[in-house]
């Protein structure tokens, strides 16, 4: 004995799954992070890194600072070689 759906059913129905489609997909993006900061941990663990002691260390500041200065450089030189050539 299967009851007909009304209009509203109907919508509220397709509404709730579109937004259990977006929740997976929310969870499969999750997911993956979690892989990825897995995969960092488990090399540094390996390597015996301790980034935490790594980064106290006297200088630490200044090389995360000229890390994220070659970081801008490459970017600039990416985005003027795509302006170059396409």
């Amino acid at each position: 004995m299967t009851a007909e759906l009304t209009v509203d059913e109907r919508a509220e129905l397709e509404a709730l799954r579109t937004r259990v489609t977006q929740l997976e997909q929310q969870v499969a993006a999750a997911n993956a992070a979690v892989a990825a900061a897995q995969e960092r941990v488990y090399w540094l663990d390996r390597w015996h890194i301790d980034l935490n002691a790594l980064m106290r260390r006297r200088g630490a500041a200044e090389f995360r600072e000229a890390i994220r200065v070659l970081r801008g450089a490459i970017r600039m030189a990416r985005r003027a070689k795509r302006k170059l050539l396409g």
